[in-house]
């Protein structure tokens, strides 16, 4: 089970360019790396982050193997309304996970 952390400011002032920062806790196995009995490793990464803000995509990333567990991405966004913030992941195995944060103005 995956989970995601999302860093919004607390308070926004409208057209201010903010950081948004997302730590996904996923082991990220590359399907390179031998396990303890010699077999190699299945591969399941997330391959794909998105996020929407009241439904305009405003970043998006594809992640490959080379992309350690855990990922962390942060990113500039200049808010200008209120709203909710969506990060969408995908990834190999049917892997989908979504978590919102609020955004507030001052």
């Amino acid at each position: 089970m995956a989970r995601a952390l999302i860093r919004t400011p607390a308070l926004a002032r409208p057209g201010e360019i903010v950081e948004i920062r997302v730590l996904l806790q996923h082991p990220m196995e590359t399907g390179f790396r031998p396990g303890v009995d010699g077999q190699v490793l299945p591969r399941d990464i997330v391959t794909r982050m998105e996020v929407h803000f009241e439904g305009e995509r405003v970043f998006a990333a594809d992640l490959f193997p080379a992309v350690a567990a855990n990922p962390y991405i942060a990113f500039p966004m200049r808010v200008t309304v209120a709203g909710n913030l969506v990060v969408s992941f995908q990834g190999d195995n049917g892997f989908v996970h979504r978590e919102t944060a609020a955004i507030r103005l001052a």
